[in-house]
């Protein structure tokens, strides 16, 4: 601690992460990161409640007149394992709100974890409208007029499109003759719903194309009701990260006398360039997340419904599939979608998750497929989607009113379906039994969850509860329920899936083991979601279809297959009609990721062409450990025959490139150490590699 007359100085952190808490004579407290702009810090915490908004009107979630009334009264800096905690303690003598603000961070890693409980000490309930979970103001270290800001479109078949714009066409100088310390807007990302990542990824990134600067992101909610935005005041950037507002959501939170609320965590991670900085936040991801034995043995998955049985799985269809993935070497083999459905109009009947008979019409129904699957030495794994019941469905009447999602009494219906709400203890106990069933009782050892409605606004489960804090109060509950299926059932492996990559959050995947990555049917397209997929979860959850067509040309299936090879692999298509080269690619691609696997636990990601955009001719992702530098390069239709992959971290090395997959590529490489640049060319298109540089 230092200190001065006017204020003292908290400094907190470690070797790769410094946060700064200004306490002043009065009490007034600022946060600031590295050496920020003090006049232009912010408090810890902004809040904003009925009777008390802001001192300057906007729809900005800062300068709010509660955040700023809040004093110092403690703060506790700890150790837990290998993160360094700090709470700060603050509190408004005028109505007795009290906050406690926790900032965590892994030993060594440029990362910031925070969130935010709120008390009421006073005698009058507080009407919440918004709490953020973080704001830093006061930013130095990137510049308002050199800085980018990036966020990334995330649409059903088109995930992960990352896009930046220059932060002054955002927040144009208001400056000049007549200086201005603030304005009223800002660049601001709010999501909507039950998907959390529909319509784009619940994160963001801040670039400064002068210093190379950067940092990214994410609001860690698994549901649609979260904001964040970046501004200007006194001349500097400020980041303030929020789970649902009144202004964007309709959120309200009555906090009674001796009442708590607590917000959505967040977390923050920086570095040199914007690669690193990404790296920073992979690294923070695996520290942050539940330990599950899946996240380092990365077993190779068969599912049969992408390119392949879509949907319609029978006991003569899945046998010869079965066959075709262990001898590929699969280890788990998922049955998907339609091994409930006895008629073609299931959609609206789900809800019971019992196996259909006439799909399966043998004496042992179901388990005959079951029973061939672990013969063959794999793992089986159910496709399930949980939290929806059809209004068809018995067990719509089964359960009462208050296990489904409702406004203004009614329940809701969307594409034929009821939403549980996972608050109410029938709903729990009914899923319960489901996953208790199939997991313990049928020795399914895989369940794909899938989420394939947006619920909207959220439910009212009383009266007084606006739609936004039911959701909120919905979407927790799911996360403790999935801990206490895994809590129950330590082996079982978890994949988040919500029409493809509607649900790409940390809160899902802190808990669950893989995340879907897309729905997305077309190899071509896949290319620029496989490379993007590093930015919103760690490469080995990833999980990216490698789907192989009869008709495909040997170089297009070496494309499908190549895009899966540094994530994980989601083998499909109908193996068993593939010609007899087409099957050994994939033979040949199964134990070429058998065997780099290892790496990719402890691997960060790398974009040699940067970040992809949707019709980049060519696309490239890099997996870099301490000594081997994993690059997947797709040619395009269209594109150059020659690229050149820019990789920093490589710079003066004597590095080789060798072709890992297909091994037979004809691609010619040449390395430059100076200027750390691998210029690539692949004569077809389209066409793909995978080359380990070491």
């Amino acid at each position: 601690m230092t200190a001065t007359t006017a204020h003292r100085t908290l400094s907190w952190g470690h070797d790769a992460l410094r946060l700064d808490l200004r306490i002043s004579a009065d009490g007034t407290t600022r946060l600031g990161l590295g050496a920020p702009a003090w006049d232009a810090a912010l408090p810890p915490v902004e809040v904003t409640a009925a009777g008390h908004g802001r001192h300057w009107s906007s729809h900005r979630l800062v300068d709010s007149t509660l955040g700023t009334r809040l004093l110092h009264r403690a703060h506790h800096v700890t150790r837990e394992g290998a993160w360094h905690v700090l709470t700060v303690e603050l509190h408004d003598p005028d109505t007795g709100l009290a906050a406690e603000a926790v900032y965590r961070s892994p030993d060594g890693v440029p990362a910031l974890r925070a969130e935010v409980t709120l008390r009421n000490e006073g005698a009058d309930t507080l009407h919440l409208e918004s709490v953020t979970s973080l704001t830093l103001g006061g930013i130095t270290d990137i510049g308002l007029d050199t800085a980018d800001v990036w966020w990334a479109g995330n649409d059903w078949l088109a995930e992960f499109r990352w896009q930046r714009r220059p932060l002054r066409a955002a927040l144009p100088q208001l400056g000049g003759r007549v200086e201005y310390g603030y304005g009223k807007g800002s660049f601001a990302m709010a999501g909507q719903g039950t998907w959390s990542s529909c319509g784009h990824l619940p994160m963001g990134a801040l670039s400064d194309r002068a210093s190379g600067r950067a940092w990214v992101w994410q609001v860690e909610h698994n549901g649609g009701g979260r904001r964040w935005e970046l501004g200007e005041r006194h001349g500097t950037a400020y980041l303030a990260l929020s789970g649902p507002t009144d202004t964007d959501h309709g959120w309200r939170h009555p906090l009674e006398p001796g009442g708590e609320f607590r917000t959505v965590p967040v977390s923050v991670a920086f570095g040199d360039r914007l690669d690193d900085a990404f790296g920073a936040m992979t690294t923070y991801r695996r520290a942050s997340r539940r330990p599950h034995p899946d996240h380092t043995t990365l077993p190779v998955i068969f599912n049969d419904y992408m390119n392949c049985l879509m949907g319609d799985p029978t006991t003569a269809k899945l046998l010869p599939l079965v066959d075709a993935a262990a001898d590929a070497g699969a280890e788990y083999f998922v049955i998907d979608a339609g091994w409930y459905d006895d008629s073609a109009g299931w959609w609206d009947s789900v809800g019971a998750w019992q196996p259909s008979t006439t799909r399966f019409p043998g004496p042992r129904g179901i388990h005959e497929v079951l029973d061939r699957i672990r013969e063959r030495g794999m793992v089986p794994g159910l496709w399930l989607e949980p939290e929806v019941v059809g209004v068809r469905s018995p067990i719509a009447t089964a359960l009462p009113d208050g296990a489904f999602f409702r406004r203004d009494g009614v329940r809701v219906v969307e594409t034929g379906r009821h939403q549980l709400d996972l608050r109410h203890p029938a709903a729990r106990v009914h899923l319960d039994a489901v996953v208790d069933r199939l997991v313990g009782d049928w020795g399914v050892g895989y369940l794909k969850l899938d989420h394939n409605i947006d619920a909207g606004s959220g439910t009212s489960g009383h009266p007084a509860e606006v739609p936004a804090a039911g959701a909120l109060g919905h979407h927790r509950a799911h996360l403790a329920w999935l801990e206490g299926v895994l809590d129950r059932h330590p082996h079982l492996v978890l994949e988040n899936c919500a029409s493809g990559g509607m649900r790409a959050d940390h809160a899902l995947l802190s808990r669950m083991q893989l995340l879907s990555t897309s729905d997305q049917q077309n190899l071509l397209h896949y290319a620029p979601i496989a490379a993007a997929a590093p930015t919103a979860v760690t490469p080995e959850q990833g999980a990216v279809w490698a789907y192989p067509q009869p008709e495909d040309t040997p170089d297009e299936v070496a494309f499908t297959l190549v895009s899966a090879l540094l994530g994980r692999i989601h083998l499909s298509g109908p193996l068993a009609g593939l010609s007899p080269q087409a099957r050994a690619l994939v033979h040949e691609a199964v134990a070429v990721y058998r065997d780099l696997r290892a790496d990719l636990p402890g691997a960060l990601p790398v974009w040699p062409l940067g970040l992809p955009a949707w019709d980049d001719p060519w696309v490239a992702v890099g997996l870099r450990t301490a000594t081997t530098t994993y690059l997947t390069a797709w040619r395009r239709p269209g594109a150059d025959p020659t690229t050149a992959l820019n990789l920093p971290h490589l710079r003066g090395a004597p590095a080789v490139a060798t072709p890992v997959f297909p091994a037979a590529s004809p691609v010619t490489t040449a390395w430059n150490p100076g200027t750390a640049e691998l210029t690539l060319t692949l004569p077809a298109a389209p066409s793909a590699v995978l080359l380990r540089m070491s």
